[in-house]
């Protein structure tokens, strides 16, 4: 068994960001499924939204979050993010991050604008703001003495008490599979956090990588934790539509910088679903090039910004004009094919302001958590910010409350599997899953599509579990567990919600409701009489 103050299970910039706060004083475990470069992090292209223009106001990144999530988010929440934004920028300048600078301006960086923000006040990195911000802090991260980077290991499951027969202990570390050995292991830790990120490999299509498989919101609902608005999975309207082109996402900065969309005969249509045109909400604009797709039997829409110069297109989108060109797009003469893919989960373990989830000594930041920020749809560029503000917030609250990993935990047993005979029903279970998600669960539902999605779920998760049972797990099966449990509370959440709001449009309830009202779904395998530890403020 091996022991640290802190053990984090995911090493994109919530993660990352954590440690170095914690580093001076504690000794962490810093995990990563595949190597620390492999995050969803670092495929962030936008930005990142602070209030740095004197004449933005925290009051107006508020009032454009809210509209973005449709009047859902959490007021504590998202007054607490915003205000936080500008120190959250200044401490990433401190680490080294080169953002784009702007000599015309006092504060010495370029602000773009994107969808659904009032005011320039996206602070980038040219359109590779999450590669730069992960190189930044991944260098400083590798020369900290105190952070034990673990790259190839997965977590199977948190280690909790009740469970141990100790219903006060909380959270006492994880199960730690090393991708590299084939074996598992217990890590103990005084605090354990979920930094894994989101979940849209549970759909067909999707911009994040192969990491985002749900496994943060499944162990935690697993250990009991609560999980909040998962109907709102966010799918970004302009992912690159290539054969070629695996999850290349089509910055939203493109548009906030006068891209327009387009049909294959070269008609704008946006600014017949909303006065905002291009520059709606991703929900509004994901809906409405579905809408088109679907009305005339095409496969993609176009994005047109072959009006900007070549020097404002190297300038600005250095990384997106490269990757088309290698496929034969010159964004400066020809539109691109796009279409909308899933993106971000809104939604997932429900945390207070301290990034504390329901059990002691568990903490959920980044994706992997709903701190209630996001609301019925992200709005863009809030979540770099997130993963920093909730990562200092967390870091505050580990240091006052320090906790003592325990001295000893129960050894992983696998005395009664064995080897898999047929790995092949792993790759057929995944296949099927993702498939009848995207079908069934995606920018437009029906209460069929959901009961039949929720059928076949339950199929799985039979299946599933027989197989997790009886043989030795691996990689692919752990995410397939989390996968389908991931599926399970996006169904059951979007059952739940009789109305249309932000990302959950279902044809059998089109309108809004008069109250907005967070879905939030609790494990009845909580143990009768024990105190949840989360709880506002």
């Amino acid at each position: 068994m091996k022991r640290f103050d802190v053990l984090i299970l995911g090493s994109g910039l919530a993660g990352q960001s954590l440690a170095l706060r914690l580093a001076d004083h504690l000794q962490v475990a810093l995990v990563s499924k595949r190597h620390i470069e492999d995050g969803a992090s670092a495929w962030a292209q936008g930005g990142i939204a602070a209030v740095i223009d004197p004449s933005d106001s925290t009051a107006a990144h508020y009032e454009d979050t809210q509209i973005a999530g449709a009047q859902l988010c959490d007021p504590a929440a998202t007054h607490f993010v915003v205000e936080h934004g500008a120190a959250a920028i200044q401490w990433l300048r401190e680490q080294g991050v080169p953002f784009t600078p702007d000599s015309d301006t006092a504060w010495g960086m370029h602000l773009t604008r994107e969808g659904g923000h009032s005011h320039r006040r996206i602070v980038h990195v040219a359109d590779a703001t999450g590669a730069a911000v992960q190189e930044t802090l991944i260098d400083r991260v590798k020369r900290h003495p105190n952070i034990q980077i673990m790259e190839n290991h997965v977590a199977v499951d948190l280690i909790v008490g009740h469970k141990l027969g100790q219903p006060e202990a909380g959270c006492l570390g994880a199960y730690l599979l090393d991708n590299d050995s084939g074996h598992v292991e217990a890590y103990a830790a005084g605090h354990t956090v979920l930094a894994t990120g989101g979940a849209g490999k549970v759909y067909l299509y999707t911009t994040n990588p192969d990491t985002s498989t749900g496994d943060g919101i499944a162990m935690a609902w697993r250990a009991g934790c609560r999980i909040s608005n998962m109907e709102f999975i966010q799918f970004h309207p302009t992912c690159l539509y290539h054969p070629q082109a695996k999850s290349f996402l089509i910055s939203e900065a493109v548009r906030g910088e006068g891209g327009l969309l387009r049909l294959p005969d070269g008609t704008r249509f946006m600014p017949k679903h909303d006065p905002r045109g291009e520059l709606a909400p991703r929900d509004v604009v994901a809906r409405a090039i579905d809408f088109e797709m679907k009305k005339r039997g095409i496969d993609s829409v176009f994005l047109d910004i072959s009006h900007k110069s070549r020097e404002f297109l190297q300038e600005h989108f250095p990384t997106i004009s490269a990757r088309c060109l290698e496929l034969g797009i010159d964004i400066s003469k020809q539109p691109i094919p796009v279409v909308p893919a899933a993106h971000y989960t809104c939604g997932g373990v429900q945390i207070d302001l301290r990034a504390r989830t329901d059990l002691p000594g568990l903490y959920a930041i980044g994706e992997t958590a709903c701190s209630g920020l996001h609301g019925a749809n992200r709005l863009a560029s809030n979540s770099l910010l997130e993963c920093v503000v909730f990562g200092e917030s967390a870091a505050r609250d580990i240091l006052a409350n320090r906790r003592s990993a325990p001295n000893s935990l129960p050894a992983w047993d696998e005395s009664r599997v064995s080897d898999a005979d047929e790995e092949v029903v792993i790759s057929h279970n995944w296949d099927e899953l993702r498939r009848f998600m995207w079908d069934y669960v995606g920018i437009v539902r029906t209460n069929k599509r959901l009961e039949r999605a929720q059928h076949r779920i339950k199929l799985l998760m039979r299946e599933i579990d027989d197989y997790y049972s009886n043989f030795r797990i691996g990689n692919d099966l752990i995410e397939l567990r989390n996968l389908v449990t991931t599926a399970d509370l996006i169904v059951r959440s979007a059952l739940r919600r009789k109305e249309s709001r932000g990302l959950h449009f279902s044809k059998d309830y089109p309108q809004l409701a008069e109250r907005a009202r967070p879905t939030i779904l609790a494990n009845p395998r909580w143990p009768a009489g024990l105190k949840r530890w989360n709880h506002p403020g």
